[in-house]
């Protein structure tokens, strides 16, 4: 048998597992490989070819992971250099310039992973101040070149990491947090959305400070608040309750088990024209209060249940499910006859058709009908590439109840 030289060391497929890649999707799992020749170590620079030794990709190497390669191109002739990474830094940094959708605000996501072609990147753009995560074993190596780049397009005030997302282990990777570039802001940040003003906490809040990907939705769910009693659920610091407090909302309850954030949320509320709208806050585990709602008989024109991921494998989608089923089957018993539930996953393993049909599962155990108006998706400065569906992982419906 002739052995095979090539540029890269290669990983070779498995007859009849190139499907996926020849559809450029950017994640190869290590059950699609055949062998691998030469000796890359983890975080090296590897060609993808089919079992015939046809060249089809190239991307980095990591064979402590399921994801065993994180393809960056399909060109042989481009290069995974230094210039690489910067190229697509600017590339992404452009494409949000570009976006009106984003011309209302001063905080936006500007990389968003594989679909800004960096996987395990992500950075947020609050008034200056970056914040990244690094959760690939790619993204990690190149990490001081990232951030150059990052430096050199954007000139921004600091760049905080911080990587401790859930993915981190499953790259045998440790988390990592610190200051990258710049100086730590003195305290909170303030950033404007549609309009309306924010405090951003992006030291300590979640995920990176604020939920960047709910920007369309909350103005879009506004709309159904003029003159409405409003029961906002994991509420986090506030800002769908203030997006309908500014819409004209009777009266707003923010419910959320984190005491800081609820007290965020009054600031965030104060930093408004006086409104007229009745506003509580209660520190609450969500699934206590809402029952403890129904038993009373309390209901509300609008309910907005936005909970944190309840799946992050798929090994975890049918708990998650039950969990989604639960949390909306009490959310349909509070909401008034002809009033609104928007309701939220961003579990990206509960695929849309999954989340309606647990829904659908909520309304019929809770005795209530109601109508899909309209479906709901992340903020267009967290793109869908089309050939990774997976991107995707923020889905809501506004149904209204009957």
């Amino acid at each position: 048998m002739q052995l095979l030289h090539f540029t890269y060391p290669a990983v070779i497929l498995k007859s009849g597992r190139d499907k996926s890649v020849r559809g450029r999707h950017p994640r190869l799992f290590s059950g699609s490989i055949r062998s691998i020749e030469g000796k890359p170590r983890d975080g090296d620079v590897v060609d993808v070819r089919a079992n015939t030794g046809e060249w089809l990709a190239r991307g980095i190497i990591n064979q402590q992971a399921q994801t065993a390669v994180r393809l960056l191109t399909w060109d042989e002739s481009e290069s995974i250099d230094d210039d690489f990474w910067r190229r697509r830094v600017d590339q992404a940094i452009a494409r949000r310039a570009r976006d009106p959708l984003l011309a209302g605000t001063s905080a936006r996501r500007l990389i968003f992973g594989e679909s800004d072609g960096l996987p395990g990147v992500i950075v947020d753009d609050y008034a200056g101040y970056l914040v990244v995560q690094f959760s690939t074993l790619a993204a990690a190596r190149v990490k001081q070149i990232l951030v150059e780049a990052l430096v050199a397009a954007l000139s921004p005030r600091c760049i905080l990491e911080r990587s401790d997302d859930e993915r981190l282990k499953h790259e045998r990777l440790a988390p990592a947090r610190g200051l990258l570039f710049g100086d730590l802001p003195a305290g909170l940040i303030d950033i404007f959305e549609n309009g309306l003003q924010f405090k951003v906490d992006v030291q300590a809040g979640q995920k990176t400070g604020f939920y960047l990907d709910q920007r369309e939705n909350r103005a879009r769910v506004a709309r159904y608040c003029s003159g409405a009693d409003v029961l906002n659920v994991f509420a986090y610091t506030g800002a769908f309750g203030v997006y309908a407090a500014a819409r004209s909302a009777r009266s707003v309850i923010h419910v959320d088990s984190s005491r800081e954030a609820l007290r965020l949320a009054e600031v965030n509320h104060s930093l408004q024209p006086m409104s007229a709208c009745a506003v509580t806050y209660q520190a609450a585990d969500a699934f206590e209060y809402l029952r403890a709602c129904r038993a009373q008989g309390m209901q509300f024109d609008v309910v907005i249940l936005d909970p944190p991921k309840f799946a992050h494998t798929p090994a975890q989608i049918d708990r998650a499910a039950r969990a989604y089923k639960d949390l909306n089957r009490v959310g349909f018993g509070v909401v008034r006859p002809g009033g609104i539930l928007a309701t939220f996953s961003c579990s990206g393993v509960v695929d849309s058709a999954l989340f309606q049909k647990i829904i659908f599962s909520a309304a019929l155990e809770s005795a209530r009908d109601a109508q899909v108006i309209e479906r709901l998706t992340q903020a267009s400065d967290h793109p869908v590439l089309l050939s990774f569906p997976e991107s995707e992982y923020l889905k809501g419906l506004v149904c209204r109840v009957l």
